[in-house]
């Protein structure tokens, strides 16, 4: 039935696609006729070895990424897919994704109160706690929904989601779905649009309820002395609401989920809750927001025994900023940690008024952030009971162990109509055993971080932007440096405005452990632009570490090589 549908939808979209086509020669504006719409990107890159960062040469010696989508839309129907090619695949990148096919297919009608979607669709119900179906390419992920999804707006301001599919999880030459069925049903509310005395109010209030349950085959597990049935059906609920008043918002989610033995919880029965806060205020030149977060056993999967980011149904946000500084980002980006933790943040901007003292002729903006993350505050149990539910959740206050604590503040100023300056300051406190993203140092780092960024407008279309970089790390009592010691990264990139730039990096480690030399990291690139066409080359080192994006990582390998990137859209 599978295959039926899959070539029904390849054989709709190739129909389209060329009638589209044709018709897509004298559009003259005229939607009725439909058009066509699509992207590519294709990657690529060399691998040499190098013994002294570690890089190795995989038996392909290249690897290559490429995907193209294409979507046709007429009216209220579109329909598209997304052929990819992992030949082989980036090292970094899930290794069982191999050859050339369509991964991603669907078709799409929506008329009135109705839309319904057939084949592979993303969503997202709330923050995503209890779902997210998404992908983030750079990582490797890609868990979407393949079946059918329907969306129905009875009245206006009710919006009503029911799906039901399984996920993607593999790809060799063709989308490969995970064992598990995932069936869920969303309503979001509201309230203003909904209720006509409230729509011209100034405070706006916004409801939402959601199910999700999986299906998945299974049997027993065996505990001690005992024999356990695992839950073939395993669901989880939530509620949320948003408020807003003029300057101020809040909002609160709270989910659940029933015993769910599975890889990640070692296989114990305990229930699973999580919590999710956040209120802010701003006004011209000022805010403020916190946000905190309590998770208890909310990992859930279409398939119970898998691990890291394999068929993940559910995201858990992270609470810590997202860095986009190199030293910052890729030395110790904290993973959220799924099984349990409790965390807050907090964070300020200010903007001094221009022609002040202080905040010069331009004015001069002002962000600090702090947030922290510890364990859950727990006993753990013993015996036959220990070895069922695991432990026993005594509060929502933190625990003993500190995961994370990231401290920021940034300083931005405009000097002149071609001087830009920025200065940030990190600290980190962080948990390796919690994030492991090294191996050469287990527990606490204390690591503090410099940049200093200068953008330069040199004359009309030419630009010149640097960033200057320092990472120092703590003191062990035995007079060592933590970790693999400090590093310092200089950046600079030219760009000659609209077509050309140019990029060169180099990130050092030194003040490392006595008896070891400092390593150079030395990347160069040069790219060109036309339009909606985006070309680059690079050479160089790339260091081993993890790459994070919200709280979600991935282990990078050290490589040595070329690197061609080709996107464009149209």
């Amino acid at each position: 039935m599978t295959k039926i549908v899959s070539k029904w939808l390849l054989g709709l979209a190739v129909l389209c696609f060329c009638g589209g086509a044709l018709k897509a020669q004298d559009l003259s504006g005229n939607e009725d006729q439909g058009y066509i719409t699509g992207n590519v990107q294709v990657t690529m890159q060399t691998y040499n070895a190098d013994s002294l960062i570690g890089a190795v040469v995989p038996p392909g010696k290249t690897g290559f990424n490429a995907f193209g989508n294409l979507i046709y839309t007429k009216g209220d129907f579109s329909a598209g897919l997304r052929y990819e090619s992992y030949l082989n695949p980036l090292l970094g990148f899930p290794g069982r994704f191999h050859g050339t096919g369509i991964g991603y297919r669907f078709a799409r009608y929506k008329k009135g109160q109705f839309d319904v979607t057939i084949g592979n669709f993303y969503e997202q119900f709330g923050s995503g706690m209890l779902l997210r179906a998404y992908e983030e390419r750079n990582l490797g992920i890609d868990n979407a929904l393949d079946g059918f999804r329907l969306i129905w707006r009875p009245v206006d301001g009710l919006v009503v989601k029911g799906l039901y599919g399984k996920q993607r999880m593999d790809f060799d030459s063709r989308l490969i779905n995970g064992p598990g069925i995932v069936r869920a049903v969303d309503a979001e509310l509201d309230v203003n649009t909904l209720i006509a005395s409230l729509h011209d109010s100034k405070t706006r209030i916004t409801l939402g309820g959601s199910f999700v349950s999986r299906f998945q085959a299974g049997s027993t597990l065996s505990v001690d002395t005992l024999v356990l049935e695992v839950p073939q059906n395993v669901g989880a609920w939530g509620y949320r609401a948003n408020l807003q008043h003029k300057g101020f918002q809040a909002n609160l989610e709270y989910v659940t989920k029933i015993n769910d033995p599975n890889a990640d919880n070692t296989y114990t029965y305990r229930r699973g809750e999580g919590v999710l806060i956040g209120a802010g205020w701003s006004t011209k030149g000022f805010g403020v927001t916190f946000s905190g977060k309590a998770v208890d056993n909310m990992s859930f999967r279409s398939d119970r025994n898998l691990l890291l980011f394999d068929l993940p149904i559910n995201y858990i946000p992270a609470i810590t900023k997202l860095h986009s500084y190199n030293l910052a980002a890729t030395l110790y980006p904290y993973a959220t940690v799924i099984q349990g933790e409790v965390g807050g943040s907090a964070e300020v901007f200010y903007t001094l008024k221009r022609g002040s003292k202080l905040g010069g002729k331009y004015g001069t903006k002002i962000a600090a952030q702090w947030a922290t993350a510890f364990s859950l505050d727990t006993t753990n149990l013993t015996g036959v009971e220990g070895a069922v539910y695991g432990y026993e959740r005594n509060s929502w206050k933190p625990g003993s162990e500190l995961y994370i604590r990231d401290v920021n503040i940034e300083i931005s100023r405009k000097i002149s109509n071609k001087w830009k300056m920025k200065y940030t300051y990190f600290h980190f406190d962080f948990n390796t055993l919690a994030t492991p993203v090294t191996t050469a140092y287990k527990g606490i780092v204390r690591a503090n971080v410099h940049v200093a960024e200068v953008a330069w407008r040199i004359k009309p279309k030419h630009s010149l932007r640097t960033e200057f970089q320092v990472l120092t790390t703590g003191i062990d009592d035995d007079g060592s440096k933590q970790d693999r010691g400090d590093w310092a990264t200089v950046l600079a990139e030219y760009t000659v405005s609209p077509h050309w730039f140019f990029s060169f990096q180099d990130q050092y480690n030194y003040n490392t452990a006595e008896g070891e030399s400092g390593l150079h990291y030395i990347y160069g690139s040069i790219g060109h632009i036309e339009g909606s066409n985006r070309i680059a080359v690079g050479y160089g080192k790339r260091r081993e570490g993890i790459f994070c994006i919200g709280g979600v990582c991935r282990a990078v390998p050290a490589s040595n090589g070329f690197e061609l990137t080709f996107t464009s859209s149209f």
